[in-house]
This record gives C-alpha cells, structure tokens and sequence, in this order.
C-alpha cells in the first residue's frame, strides 16, 4: 500500500492543487488502507476517507450521518440513533451491512463474517479517528465480501507524546456521551486507555414513562513496544484490547399505517419487554517489521467475541391462532384481535411470544501482508503486495420462547420456554484467503492488476430444538464448500495535476451458505470515473455498472423473514449508477462540499421469497430499500473562534417491497454544529440534530414503519491537555 506526500494540507485536509510534490512511496500503517485523502484521490478506483476533522465537525454518533456525505452509500435506518445500521454500497443488499466487508483496524469486524454476516455488533464512530471507504475494483484484498465495497474504522492511535482529551454532550430525551482518551509515547514504549459512555431515555414512548432508549460502555487499551532505531531490522508489537456492553431496551414492532401518521413515536405495549443485552470483546496482536525501507511484513493475530440477547415479541396469539408481529402490523385490518392484543386495547392470557434469540459468536484468525516495492527502467514504481489469512468463526443459536399475558396494556410473564426449543445449532466456517497485488507506475499511468482466492468451508450442525442437553445422537449436519479465484484490474492515468481519469473491472463475490451445493453469489463489476480540480472547485464523477449473475437473499428476521439466516439464490440482478462528489477550496474559511448518487437496482429473474422485502418477485422490480436518489451538502463558515457546521441530506422516495406497492417517501433532513473554541484546548461544541423537526418514516422492516430521529439539541464540550 502506497501513500504519496505532499507538503501542504488545506483546513479540511485536501491537497492543494499545485502542491503536490511526488516523494518516495512509503508503507501506510497496518491497520489502515488508505491513510489519508490524497491516497484516496489517487487510487485506482473509487475511495473515500473521512478524515478525524470531518468527523468531528458534528461529532456524530450516528455511522448513518456520518456516511451520508460519501455518494455511492445507500442505506436505511432502524432505531434513529445508528445502533444496528443497515448499509449498501453500490446497491449490495444493505440488510444488517451484511454484503460489505465491515473492518476495525483492518480485522474483519461483523460477529461471524463468513457463517453469519449479519452486523448485531457494529464499531461505535465516536471512538474513530477516520473512516475508510473502498468501491469497486479498488477493494479486491478485502474480502470475502467484494461485490460493493469495505468500511474500514480507524481507532484512535497511541500518541507519539503525552495527550488526552475529554469529551461531553448532553441534551434532548436525556442523551449524553462522555469520551475520554489519554495516552503517550517515550522512547520505546507507547500506550493509550480510552473510555466512552453513550446513554439516552429514547425518543418513542412507552406506557408507563418507560426506558425505550439505551446504555453502551466501551473501554480500549492499546500498549506498543518498538525496538530501538540502532538495533538493526525495526519491529514494532502493538497490544489492543476493546470491550462493549449495551443494553437498549430496543424492538422490531414499528407502527401500522394509521398509527404513525398519528402518533409516529409511539410503542406498542406489546413491545414492553423488548430488550438487547450484548457483549463484545476484541483482542489484537499487530506485528511490523521493515527489514529494509522497501520490505514490510505487517501480520495481525485476532480474537473477536460477540453475545447477546435480544429479547423481543415475535407471535402474537389470538384464540390459539399465532400470527408473526409483522404480518400483523402489514395487515391489522385482517388481524384485528391480534392487533387489540398488540396494542393493549385487549386483555388476554398466553397472547405475546416473547423470543429470547440468544447467539454466541467467535471470530479469530491470523493475517499477513508482505509489501515489497522497487523502481525499475525509466524510474517506473513497482509494488508487490501479497496478503493471507487463515479464519474461523461460528455462531451458536440457543433460543427459546416465554409466553405473557397482557392485561390493561402491561404484559406479565405466564410460561418460561424451554431453552434451545427455538434454535439450538452451530453455524461455522474456515476460510483460507490470500490475494496477491501488483501496482506499476511509469509517468502518468498507474496499473494495478490483482487475484483474490478464498476457500470457505460452511458447516452447521442442528442439535434440534427439544435437545438442550445437545445429545450428539439427535445431531443434523450439513456442509458447503467453495472456492472461488476473484480477479480485478484498476488503472489511473494522470493527465496533470488538475485531471485524471481512472476504471476497473473486477468479479463481486459473497459467499453462500451451509446448503449443500447452494451457489455463491457472483457479479461482474465496472466502473469510470473522472477526477479533476477547476478554479478551486474539486470534484469526481462515477458511472459503474455490476451484473450479478446469482444475486443471494438472506432469511433475516430484521427483514421479515423467519430469521433462520439461510441464504436463497434470486437469480439474476443489475445494478448501475453515478457517483458525482464535489468540494471548494475557494475560501479555506467557507469550505463547501457536495454528493450525489444515481442507483438503479433491478431484479431479472422471476422469483418468490419469504422475505418481506422482496415478496413476489418480477423481471424488472427494483431492489427494496434503496433509493434512486441521494443528495447531500455541507456548508461550514471558520473562524478562529467559532466555526458553524450545516449539514443537508435528502433521501429519495424508494420501495420496501420489490412489486413497488409499499414505498418510503423521500425526507429532507438538516443538522447543524456550532463549536466555539473558548481557550486553545478547550471548545464548546453545540449540534441540532433535524434542525427543522421533519417526522418521517425510514422503514418498514423489521415489522412496521419506523420514524426518524425528531429535532434533538445537544451540547457540551471538548477538553484537550
């Protein structure tokens, strides 16, 4: 991996025009793959990285804001404060991210990435220092997932001397955030502890004034030892330790059609016992070792360990006749005692299944990268990057259900379910992945060719759901192996300093699932794009075109489905758009920036699904949930002492079912920040979130329409020493 430096960068760290002065290529750190802008503006495909000022123009806590402004993301929220995204680049299915390769510190991040790749634990941005963003034919080493991109989180490095800061917010529906972070570097040895606190009260309501917000606590500590300069080959060991608990007392019941338009932050009282109880751990060792300025080796040993609960109503029951939560909510006119039931206007007894989806996930492995780079005849760059990793991870299902009455819209348990009666299997992969990358450079032109290989093998093994003992005479297995060679090609030609034109070519691959001889999802994907610099004003434009031969579908409760996970081919897909990206340097005090992003999303094949959110399926449908249209700007005014921060973001109307007949109108959605520098380390920092109070709908999954956040205002400070 390459970075190319420059000596001057603006405010908001883009590269002047004439500025750029091509120096030796050095090797980025190991847990980043772009490392900052002008890597990502001169790569062989399309990339983005968000840099730590942009991230704490708002101080998001949201990965939805602060993805909004990246043209080629699609996306739908769920719970209005960003706790379980649902992300889509380039038109990939956005359920649970679970079609993008989601990284920390370059470690695949997703609790079971290959065996279940559902994100029920994603990375907090609040704790980052950048986001990296790869599209296209510019993110092949990063698997297994290579159809539409990967997200990479950068967390915050140790110090290279004494530092720290403290961060606070407080406001609307009782929301605060605390962040501190201290560390150091002397002579060899470097650290960094870090804390953050995110809590709120929520911002629907619930009988009885309750919680309907959340409490998350994360701790990260990273320790590093680097040999000494004069001691030969330079080695560095770095040591990271993150932990994460949450509990959010958090539903898939939204809201019927009449309801929202009436009372859109409501909660039914059927969704009085929801709850997510979750854990995460990570243990990181990272390895460097430069044995000459033109050789590294970088090797990352893991341990990622995920569990949670999320207890929450599933069925509803009437008269013996149990209904799941979302075809009531579609329906209730059909199912109007389950939907009295639902909504507390009915008494009844053993009414509410309650599901405890109980899952333990562990995803470990090890990971190389060999970098060697060399000039060659007419002072031609050449790099070889090679990277292999070895992997596992499973999720363990061990579900049961209890049963509530309800009476005067309050539930009280009646009957505890047998535990594993409601899922009790091991879902599990090995995966051996390695690529190999080659970058030449002479002139102007850049050619980057590379080769992917995965061998996955998928195993579950079903203990059956009246076996909690797991007697392993009643166990049902399956298995699924493939192997898959992933080629790409990126190219960039650099006319001058104001203009460049770049494309690529390269096969998209998700893997299957445990079905025996079930067919891995597979497209051929395209792209060209322009960058140029005119009169101040910075801009890329993107047409890529990915054609899926087998497009796969994934039954996810979240979607509507009957949440068993297994993957269905769908056939054959189209998706096309443009991505157009623009930013000013006309003024470093007004700086202004500007996305947009076309994406048609067909199905070509006829086909039906459980799946809520594609149902009946014909040539021609759109793909659900995902707009045609995206638009975002950001305006800021600096200062010396005060810098104000408007953000506009519009989403375009899009589907929740493929036939078109349910959609989700487009919403125009404003935030602002005003931060307010009162010493040199010490700042005042102000957000309103919605700024002009829009009620609006984001979606209908995973049963019922669901609002946006409402108009929120913040404020707080940041201290730095």
């Amino acid at each position: 991996m390459l970075i190319y430096l420059s000596n001057t960068f603006s405010q908001n760290n883009t590269i002047a025009n004439d500025s750029i002065t091509s120096l030796d290529e050095v090797i980025i750190r190991g847990n980043t793959i772009l490392g900052n802008k002008f890597v990502a503006k001169n790569r062989t495909g399309a990339a983005y990285y968000l840099s730590t000022n942009e991230l704490a123009e708002f101080n998001y806590t949201d990965i939805n804001r602060a993805l909004n402004k990246i043209s080629g993301i699609n996306f739908y929220e769920e719970d209005g404060f960003g706790l379980r995204p649902n992300i889509s680049i380039r038109g990939t299915s956005p359920e649970r991210s679970s079609k993008i390769a989601v990284m920390e510190d370059g470690i695949l991040i997703s609790p079971a990435p290959y065996s279940a790749s559902s994100a029920y634990y994603f990375p907090s941005v609040s704790r980052m220092q950048a986001v990296e963003v790869l599209k296209g034919s510019s993110q092949i080493q990063y698997g297994p997932y290579t159809t539409g991109g990967a997200i990479n989180f950068v967390s915050t490095e140790i110090p290279k001397k004494f530092k720290g800061k403290i961060t606070t917010s407080y406001g609307s529906f009782h929301t605060g955030q605390t962040h501190t972070t201290i560390g150091n570097t002397t002579n060899n040895f470097g650290y960094l502890v870090e804390y953050l606190n995110y809590n709120s009260d929520g911002f629907k309501t619930l009988g009885n004034n309750l919680n309907t917000g959340f409490d998350i606590n994360e701790i990260t500590s990273k320790i590093k030892f680097t040999t000494p300069e004069n001691k030969g080959i330079k080695q560095s060991f770095e040591f990271k330790f993150h932990h994460y608990d949450e509990i959010s007392n958090e539903t898939y019941l939204g809201l019927t059609e009449s309801d929202f338009k009436t009372k859109p932050f409501l909660r039914y009282p059927g969704s009085e016992k929801d709850k997510m109880d979750a854990e995460h751990i990570q243990y990181l060792l990272t390895h460097e070792i430069n044995f000459t300025k033109n050789f590294k080796i970088s090797s990352n040993l893991y341990f990622n360990g995920f569990k949670r609960n999320w207890y929450k109503l599933d069925d509803v029951v009437f008269e013996g006749n149990s209904q799941k939560i979302s075809k009531v909510i579609s329906r209730p006119e059909f199912f109007s005692n389950h939907f009295s039931i639902l909504n507390g206007s009915l008494d009844s007894e053993n009414a509410l299944k309650v599901k405890a989806n109980n899952r333990e996930y562990i995803s470990k492995g090890i990971q190389t990268k060999i970098d060697y780079h060399w000039y060659g005849k007419n002072n031609s760059f050449n790099d070889l990057e090679i990277g292999l990793r070895s992997h596992y991870d499973e999720e363990d299902r061990f579900q049961w259900e209890d049963i509530y009455n309800i009476d005067n819209g309050f539930m009280s348990l009646n009957t505890y379910g047998t535990k594993g009666s409601q899922g009790n299997r091991i879902s599990s992969a090995n995966s051996f992945a390695t690529y190999l990358m080659y970058k030449y450079k002479t002139k102007g032109l850049t050619i980057s060719p590379g080769l992917r290989y995965e061998s996955i093998k998928l195993f579950r093994d079903d203990y059956g759901k009246s076996n909690p003992q797991r007697n392993s005479n009643d166990l049902s297995s399956r298995e699924n192996k493939v192997s898959v060679f992933i080629p790409g090609l990126g190219l960039n030609y650099t006319f001058n300093n104001k203009l460049s034109m770049f494309g690529g070519i390269h096969k998209g691959y998700s893997p299957p699932g445990s079905s025996t001889g079930q067919k891995a999802e597979e497209s051929i994907n395209t792209e060209l794009g322009i960058r140029f610099s005119l009169n101040g004003l910075n801009g890329e434009i993107i047409a890529y075109q990915n054609d899926y031969t087998n497009l796969l579908g994934n039954d996810l409760a979240a979607t509507g489905g009957f949440g068993e996970l297994d993957p269905f081919n769908a056939g054959k897909a189209l998706v096309s758009g443009l991505e157009v990206l623009m930013n000013s340097s006309f003024s470093e005090s007004v700086p202004f920036s500007l996305s947009y992003t076309l994406t048609n999303a067909k199905f070509l094949t006829d086909f039906g699904s459980t799946q809520d959110i594609w149902g009946e399926v014909s040539n021609g449908d759109r793909i659900p949930y995902i707009p045609q249209h995206q638009l975002n700007s950001s305006l800021s005014f600096i200062t010396d002492k005060i810098d104000i921060n408007i953000n506009a973001n519009y989403n375009g109307e899009f589907s929740t079912i493929a036939d078109g007949s349910e959609k989700i109108q487009s919403y125009f959605i404003v935030d602002m920040s005003i931060n307010y520098k009162i010493k040199s380390n010490i700042t005042l920092k102000s957000k309103i979130l919605n700024l002009f109070d829009q009620t609006y709908s984001v979606s209908r999954a995973p049963a019922g329409l669901r609002p946006g956040h409402p108009f929120g205002i913040y404020t707080g400070f940041e201290f730095k020493f």
